[in-house]
């Protein structure tokens, strides 16, 4: 019998208890505040009360761009705590600053904001770490456990497993794994399954409508969309709660984020990590500062470099080339001349061992990477980025981008003067294809997992092993 079923829409989970979280964090704020006057005897005065309020709006931006409160991260405790504890680090640096540009006609307590900096996120830290104790304690003793079963033996069920049982407060006991493919043994081995299955399908919806299973999590490939439809209608005589995880694995996903057009699922497969206008101008601030603290270090060796090579050699002191820059823009990169000629056109040849064409200061200036100084000069002009995959000649993008899978997708972010492929021992001369996806491995890998922690990181070993390599000539 055909009967008319309405498709619906998907709303976004918006639990109660997210906001009861960001209630309670805020009274914490609030109350280590008011600690912090009472012991050294100040009054809570409107201007406190103002620096709570501004204090809390910007730590709940950060912690918000942080998933402090997404409780479906499942990071170890320690990661929780580092996101607390920056995102109240930049709120609380952000309102310091603001004391020295503006006068705000009112001076606040030294050592009540010196108490109250690492008390604040110290009390959060230590709440959230009590919450997820006792609700790990208590589930795992049996208090308001689900039972969940994966219908789907697959390199996904097992991906989705592993991740349910690393966070026990969730108090989820796993019944196993179902799948009718149980008896195609070549099969199994050739969609990498699992080694033990507890039943087929068949099984699995006996158990549904018995009431023993209170979720099931469907993992089966894409492809199986006719199969798949088939399961949910038979489930629909249980009580189970049925969810379906789509295997967006199958894609080598970069930034991929699930967002929704008036709830219409939406999954992007490609996208850049600065896409919000928040991410986009702390990565612009960053940039500046460090430009700030940089530039003023390297002035006076870019000038000799500068005479050196005026001296040394005929031509320009400073190499001008075309090269790729953000969307696959062709931006105007600087460098100092390292070589006798100043190549760029549409066939430009890669610096090779002993290359005529290097001059012998060139030689030097490109070993030890002084030849890219100059293009911090590209970042306060906003075209580069000082940590960001590596700018390539016009010429060398137009080739690569036929030969390496993703090649263009480096260009999701500002190429930059440093980066995770550069402190990993991929600079210099790329003969071979295999160097060159190495390389292109890193800069997506860089885009996938972009943070200012990483970046950070990234400047400082730069100092230690980007400088050098034995490939670059």
């Amino acid at each position: 019998m055909n009967q008319f079923r309405p498709k619906g829409f998907i709303r976004p989970l918006q639990p109660e208890l997210q906001s009861i979280k960001r209630a309670m964090d805020t009274a914490l704020i609030f109350i280590t505040l008011y600690i912090s006057l009472h012991i050294y005897g100040e009054t809570f005065s409107r201007e406190y009360l103002g620096l709570f309020i501004v204090c809390t709006v910007l730590f709940g931006i950060f912690a918000e761009h942080q998933e402090i409160y997404h409780g479906w991260r499942g990071d170890p405790l320690f990661d929780d705590a580092v996101r607390i504890l920056l995102s109240w680090i930049v709120a609380f640096a952000l309102i310091a600053s603001s004391f020295f540009v503006f006068d705000l006609g009112f001076e606040y307590s030294r050592q009540v904001l010196e108490l109250w900096l690492p008390l604040a996120p110290l009390s959060i830290i230590m709440l959230h770490s009590l919450r997820r104790s006792t609700l790990s304690y208590l589930r795992m003793h049996g208090l308001n456990t689900r039972n969940y079963a994966i219908l789907g033996g697959n390199s996904l069920g097992k991906r989705l497993n592993t991740a349910l049982t690393e966070m026990p407060w969730l108090g989820y006991s796993f019944v196993g794994f179902f799948d009718d493919r149980i008896e195609n043994k070549q099969r199994r081995q050739d969609e990498d399954m699992v080694d033990v299955i507890v039943g087929d399908f068949k099984e699995l919806l006996e158990r549904a409508q018995r009431g023993e299973i209170d979720h099931i999590y469907i993992t089966l490939p894409l492809r199986a969309e006719k199969r798949i439809n088939q399961l949910i209608r038979e489930l629909a005589d249980s009580t189970v709660s049925v969810n379906i995880v789509p295997d967006f694995f199958t894609f080598n996903l970069m930034q991929s984020k699930l967002s929704s057009v008036k709830g219409i699922p939406v999954v992007s497969v490609f996208d850049t990590p600065l896409n919000s206008s928040l991410d986009g101008a702390v990565k612009r601030l960053e940039d500046l500062l460090l430009c700030a603290i940089i530039l003023p270090i390297i002035a006076i060796p870019m000038l000799i470099i500068a005479i050196a090579i005026k001296i040394t050699s005929p031509g320009p002191v400073i190499f001008k080339q075309m090269r790729y820059g953000v969307k696959g823009e062709q931006i105007e990169v600087w460098k100092f001349r390292s070589m006798s000629v100043c190549e760029n056109g549409d066939s430009i040849k890669q610096a090779t061992a002993n290359d005529s064409r290097v001059t012998p200061l060139g030689g030097f200036l490109r070993r030890t990477s002084l030849d890219e100084l100059p293009q911090f000069l590209n970042v306060l002009s906003g075209t580069m980025s000082v940590v960001g995959p590596r700018p390539h000649a016009v010429a060398h993008n137009e080739y690569y981008r036929k030969q390496i899978q993703g090649y263009m997708l480096r260009h999701k972010m500002k190429p930059g003067i440093t980066g995770l492929a550069q402190i990993s021992g991929c600079r210099g001369e790329t003969e071979t294809i295999d160097k060159m996806e190495r390389r292109i491995h890193h800069d997506l890998e860089y885009i996938r997992q972009w943070s200012v922690i990483l970046d950070l990181k990234i400047v400082v070993l730069t100092v230690f092993k980007g400088f050098v390599g034995q490939q670059a000539y």
